[in-house]
């Protein structure tokens, strides 16, 4: 029990080392950590800030009016035979879709915290409804890094598609462990949706003043925090890289890719994304490889999403019982899923290193498969199944009569 270096003083000392470095490596090259810095606060707040904002506080509110609950026993029958979740992961799921990372983790620790979903539950919507937005995956990644909107459906339908898959997969994480979610009740949806709208409501209690204060409060709080991990693992980066890290160990893996037919200049870029999915997305378009390539370590990226998303991510579920060995786990097959997808989406066969000149070879497939429309298609889905399961899955009743009621 006395053993010098226990697990737990080994933890302690290699991160009180890596933190020193990284606080000496930053004296040593002050102006670069301060334009990396700068250009991390660039993008959050150009970006990042108003985009989430948005949809952080509209998700406060729906929970405290009650609309995610109503939802939740709406889409009950549909979500857990497909991904083992209750109803309420369909607000997670389309949340995560709409405005991207980390609001689909944020909403699934708020559910956890409400106790509407069990810990595995919980940790099966944190793991695949965290996605990123279509805004980033074509405005930021297509548009403005490969010069080609054509790619965005290619990029995007990888993307989505895998987090779906890991979702089908994770119906059989922890399936032993009970629900109390799941409910025989025959009611008719629409009724239980009203009633459960209304029972949330009341629970809450909150004027909506205070509701849209407390919404506003706590959405900048978690978004002063994101912003925080983008500048710093912008400086990591770039300390990496002028300490001459990361091209290290470009050559030593550069080499063993090379066996598998891939170029040495896909490390560097997943190196990158290994920590900063923005970063590490913008090195892979400009890398001297094959298009295909790029796009297959741009995909890979986008879906493990970085250290910088995972340490947000863990920052939402901070305050539950939801572990994050799942999400980690989940986040490298849908990075293995997600590369693989792009021979789907993308001619293997395209060699071009320009991307400005990428635009008549995308697939039809990839140009049928804007973004936009696949998350309509999603989003429209879940509720349609919802809907009319509620009408054919029992007689609609709108009104009542008691028996006992007098003529």
């Amino acid at each position: 029990m006395n053993k010098w270096l226990s697990g737990q003083k080994r933890k302690a000392y290699f991160t009180a080392a890596v933190a020193a470095a990284f606080t000496v490596a930053m004296v040593l090259y002050p102006e670069q950590a301060f334009r990396s810095s700068l250009s991390g606060l660039k993008v959050w707040w150009e970006i990042v800030f108003p985009a989430l904002l948005p949809f952080f506080i509209a998700a406060e509110l729906l929970m405290g009016l009650g609309v995610v609950h109503a939802m939740g026993a709406l889409l009950e029958p549909l979500m857990r035979p497909l991904f083992g979740v209750p109803g309420v992961g369909a607000f997670a799921l389309a949340m995560g879709l709409a405005s991207g990372y980390p609001i689909g983790a944020k909403i699934s620790g708020r559910l956890r915290k409400e106790n509407l979903c069990t810990k595995v539950e919980g940790e099966r919507l944190v793991a695949f409804t965290n996605t990123a937005d279509p805004l980033f995956l074509i405005g930021a990644v297509a548009v403005g890094m490969f010069h080609s909107p054509a790619l965005g459906g290619a990029i995007a339908g990888a993307h989505y598609l895998s987090a779906i898959l890991v979702g089908l997969m994770l119906r059989f994480y922890g399936r032993g462990e009970p629900s109390f979610t799941k409910e025989e009740n025959k009611e008719n949806l629409f009724r239980k949706a009203a009633r459960e709208l209304y029972r949330a409501r009341l629970a809450d209690g909150r004027p909506f003043g205070q509701l849209f204060g407390d919404a506003v409060r706590e959405s900048i709080n978690s978004l002063l925090f994101v912003g925080g991990c983008i500048m710093m693992f912008s400086v990591v980066i770039e300390v990496l890289t002028l300490s001459g890290f990361i091209g290290w160990v470009s050559r030593g893996l550069g080499a063993v890719l090379s066996l598998f037919g891939l170029e040495p200049g896909i490390v560097e870029p997943l190196i990158s994304g290994l920590f900063e999915i923005t970063i590490g997305c913008e090195v892979a378009s400009k890398a001297n490889i094959p298009l295909f390539q790029q796009v297959m370590a741009v995909n890979a990226i986008i879906a493990w999403s970085g250290l910088s998303v995972l340490s947000q991510v863990a920052t939402m579920v901070n305050d539950t019982d939801l572990s994050l060995l799942p999400y980690i786990g989940t986040r490298i097959v849908q990075a293995v899923l997600a590369a693989l997808l792009t021979f789907v989406f993308l001619d293997p066969a395209q060699t071009v290193t320009a991307p400005v000149q990428v635009q008549s070879s995308v697939s039809l497939m990839a140009k049928l498969g804007q973004a936009s429309l696949l998350l309509l298609f999603v989003v429209l889905l879940l509720l349609l199944g919802g809907i009319l399961l509620g009408f054919f899955g029992r007689k609609i009743v709108f009104f009542s009569v008691r028996k006992d009621a007098k003529p």
